[in-house]
Order: C-alpha cells, then structure tokens, then sequence
C-alpha cells in the first residue's frame, strides 16, 4: 500500500507531486498518532516542507492502492479552528478553502470527550469526512470500549477502529477512504443550544450576499464568536454583517452572563459528553484497574515531587551524560595519545600543519563529540518517546508563563541542549510571534552540543565536573533573568494552551536510534571534516603568522577585562563558525588537548563562560534569520555578545578572589 514508483506523476527532478485528482487530508489532536496513519498510508513516498509563505510544516504523501493514486495531506496537530496559531489558520483554511475529497478526523479513542470537541468544529465546516478511531488498544487497556456503530449513526460518518502503530485497521481505513470518496457523504448536523440555534438561522439568512468561500453555519458560528479574521472578512464587503452578528452576540452573552465564545466552546463540550455518554460501553468486567499512566502520574504531576521528579530528570541526564562521556573519553584519549607519540614523516612547516593541525582535530573530535553528545541524545530520545517530556512542560508550564510563554517551551528549550538550530525551527510550536521571538532568543542561550562540549573539554575535564554543572546552572539562571527582561520590553501578546498529555508507553528502540542517528549524523558528516580540515586551516594561518595581528587588537578586551592568554581573540572569532571551534583552535595552537596545562582553572572557566553565552554559531544566526529576519538577528547577536564580555570581566575578577 505504500507510494508507487516511476507512475508519471512525480517530477523525477525536484521530487515534488503534482496535482491528483483525489486528496484526503488527515485533521485531528496532536499526540493522537495521526503520523502513525500517515505513515502506514504513504509509505516512503512522503514530501516534508512548509506551506507556501508560511513557517508550518506540511507534510504530504502519495496512497497507491487498487490503481488509485490519492494524495495525502497530515494538517498539524491542533485542538480548534481558532486564529491563535498558524497551525489552525493553514488546517482551516486548506479544509474550507482547497475542499479536500474526504477528511480522515483521527481520534484517540482513549479520550474520546476531548478529541469529539474538535470532531464537532470539523463538522460545522460541512466537510464529507471519516473517523479513525484509533489507539483503542489504550481504551481496552483503560477497560473501556466504544460502540463504533452507534458513533457512526450519531454523527452520520463512517468510524473505523485502528491501532495505527501496529498497522491494524489500516486495510479497512483505506477501503473506507476509498469508498467515502466515491459517495461524498456528508456527516449530520449537530445542533446546539435552541438560544444558539435561533439567532444562528437568522444570521444565515443574511450570508448569502457575501461570498467568503467558507460554509455559512460555520462563519455564521465563527461571527457569534467574534472570530476577528471572519469578522474582517465582511468588514469590507457588507459592515452591516458583523454589526448584526454582534447584536445577536450579545444578545446570548444576556442570557448566559458570559461571552458569546465562551458559550459556544460550552455548548460544543456539552454536545461531546452527551455523545461520548452514548457510545461508552459498560465497563468490561473484570478489566477496570489502575493504569501505568496514572501510577506513574501520581509522582511526574504531583504539586512537589512532580518538580522534584522533573529537576531530577533534566539535571541527571546532564550528569549522566558527563560520567559516561568522562570515561569513554578517557578510554579513546589513552588509545589515541599512543599513536600521537609517533613522530611524522613529514618535517617542517608541512608536519606542523598536517601532523599537529589535522590530527589534533581528529583526536579533538573524537574524545569530545562522541563520548558525551551521543549518551545525551540517546537519553533525550528516551524521555522523548516515553510520554514523560510532555508532563514536564506541564509541570513547569506555571513558570513558563513569568516569561511569557506556556509549557511548551520547555520542548524547544530542552531540545537546545541538543542543537540549537532545530531547536529555533521547533519554536513555531507558539501561537504569537512575541511568543515565538521570545523563544528563539532563549534558544540561543541554551548551551547546546557544541558549547557543550567546550564546556566539558574546558572545565569539567581540567578543572571539575561541578564547576562543568555550575556553569549550566548559571545557563539557567540567566535564560531566566534575560527572559523575564526581554517579555516586559518586548511588544505583541502571550497566550496560554492546554497541554495535551499522552498515555506512558515503552519507548522504541527502533524509534530512539533514529532520532539518536538524525541528531548526529550531522557531527560525523560535517563536524569531523571541519575539525580535521579547520584544524589544519588555523595550523596553517598560524605557522604563517597571520593570527598575530587579530589576537593584538583584542588583547584589552580578551587580555585585561577577560583574563584570558593573548591567543583567545582568534580562540572566540573562530567560535563564531561553531563553538566547538574554540577547542580546536587551542589544541592547534598549542599542540596539545591537555588544556589544564597551559591555562589556569580561572582561565578555563572564564573562557567556557564566554563562550557560552556570547554570539551564536553562525548556523544559528542564519536560522534566525530566516524565521525572524536579519534586524532580530542581528539583535540577538548584539546583545548575547555585550552580555557574554560583561558577564566574562566580572567572572574573572570574582573567581581571582577565591581560586
């Protein structure tokens, strides 16, 4: 059932598919394993990118089954057809605007009442569609179960049940696609409230003159709302539309005491726990018992240790990472330092270049990047596929919000440890800009791998592992003051968002080694030949005296207000291609990796600070740049930099008192 090859519909060049005669677009809740579907349905043939002007991630795939060649389209994860996000404007707009064949509305049957809230928005918009019931092994394990049937009369659709994990009720899925397409059926009307209902036929009424493209039940809801994009639309065309639509509003909100919105989300959550009342099967007998997620719960969502729990994780993960990191190092460090006892063939200016530049950086590479940032990844994919990451953004969502932000913001920011750069796309996750420019400035002081690693090569290496994770705490410290300062100054809104919680479950192993090998593919196909090629690069420029005179302009910044040796201008301009570059420019200069030997702890530590927090590695910049633009950019770069020399200066004088 996976993507044809050579079918004459793909452009072979660019890879893209043109335009089929049937689409079917996959509409639901995040974490309700609608790329599961999407996978088993497409196969390999799938295209990722973004949508046209848009920073959301589109993701479509081609269905070969029976002859038939479908396109289909994975919308984003999201709860309402609202305007708070991109992500609900591009789902909206393609299912109202580009009329899709058929909507696959995929539902976590293990929490049937929430999915149903956004199931009812999908059928106001008046669109054939059909529902995957999927994840009802969770529901069975929960002891519960649904009459599939009685759903499928109640809303007037077709409901298939599948595991989609595990491929089972794909087939059927499929088969019923196919079919839908064919018959266009549409679901039935749910009605609201009779105050609602009224006073939305009157306003239907009055529609007609004005073409907006969407379905008029649902703009007629969308204006009792208030929906300012929808009202904006009739604002131009007829102004006496949305005057009339208020009235009605209010006249609502007077029966209610509350606002129009409000009532509707109210009467869409009443319609859902009535028909979630009526499809829920008895209890099966016997199978009713505590589930893993709720144990475990009890402890990751309680009022203390749930923060205790989530410290504990972030922080040991950290430590961790440094104890294995520390002795696999060690062990390469011992097997490689015999080789490097032999002397070259080479002599001269040549040696000194390929001897002491290239193979330093091979050894740099290889004692540095592997032993610590493959642990920290395979641990990070961990947490990710266990269900746990999600409970920490809830836990830590209260103080998310002093910055700003929401609980989500957790996920970019842990993701930073890793790479920064994904961690600045993964920022598009926020519903405001504000929000969104917010966390990719805080993105950018996340030390990520590559300070990591000078952070672990520097300090925890030769002068401590406390002093390594007192530096991290510091990180912390400071992503805090800077983001509460930034969300004061910084103009536009914040919103909050109800975080979607999935179920416990083993994590894959197969799972966890893909995203372990996506993360690092990365260091062995472009950090090991930067190392070995930079390493050789700087040799050169040395050897021929062309750092001399950069080191000699910065010396009263880096000699007198930083404390550092004469060499760390060159040290922190290299940093700017990528951080771990400071690392390598040091053990080319100094034909040594034992850094403790030619700086002093101070020196060590102040230098790991600053390169911590001051400019973000280029990479970064450009990924600024192409999500916020070069002025926020450039920004950003300004004001990490002041801070970093600041920070340094003082640093140096405070540790000379003490160490």
């Amino acid at each position: 059932m996976a993507g044809c090859k050579n079918c004459g519909q793909c452009d072979p060049a660019s890879k893209k598919m043109k335009d089929f005669k049937r689409v079917v677009a996959l509409a639901g809740n995040s974490n309700v394993g609608k790329s599961a579907i999407f996978n088993q349905l497409t196969g390999v043939d799938q295209i990722i990118g973004n949508w046209p002007g848009k920073t959301v991630e589109r993701a479509e795939g081609l269905l070969h089954h029976k002859g038939l060649r479908i396109k289909i389209i994975d919308l984003p994860g999201i709860y309402s057809f609202s305007t708070y996000s991109m992500e609900e404007i591009v789902s909206r707009d393609f299912i109202a605007l580009e009329k899709p064949d058929i909507v696959v509305n995929v539902i976590d049957a293990s929490a049937l009442e929430r999915n149903l809230f956004f199931t009812l928005q999908l059928i106001e918009l008046g669109v054939p569609m059909v529902i995957a019931l999927n994840q009802v092994d969770l529901m069975e394990k929960k002891g519960l179960s649904i009459d599939a049937k009685k759903l499928e009369e109640i809303l007037g659709v077709s409901v298939v049940t599948t595991v989609a994990i595990k491929g089972i009720g794909i087939n059927r899925l499929t088969e019923i696609i196919i079919d839908a397409i064919e018959n266009k059926k549409l679901p039935n009307k749910i009605k609201y409230g009779q105050e609602i209902e009224q006073r939305l036929e009157k306003l239907i009424a009055v529609l007609g003159n004005v073409n907006t493209g969407y379905p008029s039940r649902w703009t007629g809801i969308k204006l009792i709302e208030k929906d300012s994009e929808i009202r904006s639309l009739f604002e131009k065309a007829d102004p006496n539309v949305p005057i009339f639509a208020d009235s009605l509003a209010d006249e609502i909100e007077k029966i209610h005491g509350e606002p129009s919105g409000i009532v509707i989300t109210g009467e869409r959550y009443h319609v859902a726990d009535m028909i979630a009342h009526k499809v829920f099967r008895d209890i099966m007998p016997g199978m009713k018992k505590r589930t893993l997620t709720e144990t475990l719960d009890n402890i990751a969502l309680h009022p203390v240790l749930g923060y205790v729990t989530a410290i504990m994780v972030i922080g040991g993960l950290l430590v961790w990472t440094f104890l294995i990191g520390a002795r696999v190092s060690d062990f390469i460090q011992n097997f490689l330092t015999a080789i490097e006892q032999y002397e070259p063939v080479i002599t001269g200016t040549i040696q000194n270049i390929i001897w002491n530049g290239a193979f330093t950086g091979f050894v740099a590479g290889v004692t540095l990047i592997i032993p610590y940032v493959i642990p920290f990844y395979l641990i990070l994919a961990f947490i990710e596929d266990s269900g746990y990451l999600t409970r920490i953004s809830f836990m830590l969502d209260r103080g998310m919000h002093k910055l700003g932000l929401h609980g989500k913001a957790v996920i970019p920011l842990i993701l930073g440890y890793g790479c920064n750069v994904p961690a600045i796309y993964s920022c598009r996750i926020m519903e405001t800009q504000k929000q969104k420019t917010l966390l990719a400035y805080l993105v950018t002081l996340i030390p990520c791998t590559a300070r990591t690693i000078v952070i672990l090569g520097l300090v925890a290496t030769f002068v401590s592992i406390w002093w390594g994770m007192a530096l991290y705490v510091f990180d912390i410290l400071l992503i805090i003051v800077v983001g509460r300062i930034a969300f004061k100054v910084m103009p536009g809104e914040s919103v909050g968002l109800i975080i979607e919680m999935a179920d416990y479950h083993v994590p894959s192993l197969n799972v966890i080694l893909k995203q372990t090998w996506a993360r690092t593919k990365s260091l062995i196909i472009i950090v090991f030949p930067a190392y070995i090629i930079g390493s050789a690069v700087v040799q050169a420029l040395y050897a021929f005296g062309a750092l001399t005179p950069i080191n000699n302009a910065l010396m009263p910044l880096t000699v007198w207000w930083l404390g550092l040796p004469a060499v760390s201008g060159i040290l922190l301009i290299f940093g700017i291609v990528r951080k771990e570059m400071t690392l390598l420019t040091l053990a080319v200069i100094f034909h040594t990796t034992n850094f403790g030997s030619i700086m002093t702890p101070v020196q060590l530590i102040v230098l790991a600070l600053v390169s911590m927090i001051y400019i973000p590695c280029l990479a970064n910049i450009l990924a600024m740049a192409s999500e916020f633009g070069w002025r926020k950019a450039t920004a950003v770069t300004i004001a990490e930099s002041g801070t970093a020399i600041m920070i340094g200066g003082i640093a140096f004088r405070l540790l000379s008192l003490f160490m």
